[in-house]
C-alpha cells in the first residue's frame, strides 16, 4: 500500500512535468500582455468578470499552443542541452497525452473567449495558436526568418486582451502590437546567440546565420531597439499619453538600447548577451505598466 510520503513526491514531479509541457512561465507572460491589453483597451469601469474570462482563455491558449509546440518537437529537444529534460524528450510523458493536452487546452481557451468575451478575442487566439504551431515551429528547421515569424503570434495576446475589453482593434492596439512585436527580437536574438551551438544540434536555424563574433547579432539588437525606442513613444504622440509615459517610455528605451550597443561592441559576449536578455525582461513589464499608469 502506497504512503502519502511515497505520493506527494511523485504528484509534485507530474504537476512540474505538465507545467513544463505547458510552458507555464511563457505562458505568464503571454497572460499580462494580455491583461495590459484589456486595461489599456477598457473605457470605463472594469468588468471583472469579462477580465476573468480573457486570462482564463489565453491562459488556455498558450498553454495548449505551447504543449503542441513541444508535442511536435519532442525529436530536436532530444539533442539539445537545455530542453532534453523536458517531460516528452525525457520519457515522463507520452506524446499523445501531450498532444490531447495540447489540443484540449487550445479549444477550450478559443471557446472561453467566444463565450464569454466575444467572437473577435477568440479568432485572434485562434490565430495566435495556428500561427505558432502549423507556420513558426515548423519554420524553425527550414529558414532564420522563424525569429521575425515567431514575433507575429508571440505579439497577439495584447491585441487579444483589447479586442476582449472594447470590441474592436485600433491604431493604438495596433501600436502596442508592434511594441510587443519589437520587443522579441533583441530578446531572442539574445538567447539564440547564448545557445547557438544547443539550435544548431537540434537543426534549428536562428537568426543570425554565419555570425562568428556576435557582431551581426548585436548590430541587429541595436536597430530593433532603437526601432523599439521610436514606436514606444508613439502612444505620447498620437494617443493622447502624458509626459510621464514619454519621459519614461524614452528613459527606458534609452536602457534598452545601450544594452543593446554594449552587446554590440563585446565581441560576442556571454556576459553582454545575458545582461540583454535580462535587461529585455525588465523592460517590457515596466513599459506596460508605466502605459497602464500614465495613460
Amino acid at each position: 500500500m502506497k504512503t502519502t510520503a511515497q505520493t506527494m513526491p511523485r504528484t509534485a514531479s507530474a504537476a512540474a512535468d505538465f507545467a513544463e509541457l505547458v510552458k507555464a512561465r511563457l505562458s505568464l507572460l503571454a497572460l499580462s500582455t494580455a491583461m495590459a491589453g484589456f486595461a489599456l483597451g477598457t473605457d470605463g469601469p472594469w468588468s471583472y468578470l469579462l477580465l476573468a474570462a480573457t486570462l482564463a482563455g489565453t491562459a488556455l491558449s498558450a498553454g495548449g499552443a505551447a504543449a503542441l509546440n513541444q508535442w511536435w518537437e519532442r525529436g530536436p529537444d532530444a539533442l539539445m542541452r537545455r530542453t532534453r529534460g523536458r517531460p516528452l524528450p525525457a520519457g515522463r510523458m507520452t506524446a499523445p497525452d501531450a498532444l490531447l493536452v495540447g489540443l484540449a487546452f487550445s479549444v477550450c481557451g478559443v471557446a472561453v473567449l467566444a463565450l464569454f468575451a466575444n467572437v473577435l478575442s477568440a479568432s485572434l487566439a485562434a490565430a495566435t495558436i495556428v500561427f505558432y504551431i502549423l507556420v513558426y515551429t515548423p519554420l524553425k528547421r527550414v529558414t532564420s526568418l522563424n525569429t521575425i515569424i515567431g514575433a507575429v503570434p508571440g505579439a497577439l495576446p495584447p491585441l487579444i486582451g483589447w479586442a476582449a475589453a472594447r470590441g474592436s482593434v485600433n491604431a493604438e492596439a495596433l501600436t502596442l502590437f508592434a511594441v510587443l512585436f519589437l520587443w522579441q527580437m533583441p530578446h531572442f536574438l539574445a538567447i539564440a546567440w547564448l545557445y547557438r551551438d544547443d539550435y544548431a544540434r537540434g537543426g534549428f536555424k536562428m537568426l543570425p546565420e554565419d555570425d562568428a563574433d556576435g557582431t551581426v547579432t548585436g548590430r541587429q539588437s541595436v536597430v530593433y531597439s532603437l526601432a523599439l525606442l521610436a514606436v514606444s513613444l508613439l502612444p505620447s504622440v498620437f494617443f493622447g499619453y502624458s509626459a510621464v509615459y514619454f519621459y519614461g517610455a524614452l528613459c527606458l528605451g534609452a536602457g534598452f538600447s545601450l544594452l543593446a550597443v554594449r552587446f554590440a561592441c563585446s565581441g560576442g559576449s556571454a556576459g553582454a548577451a545575458k545582461a540583454l536578455f535580462l535587461g529585455s525582461i525588465a523592460y517590457l513589464p515596466l513599459l506596460l505598466g508605466l502605459m497602464v499608469l500614465a495613460r
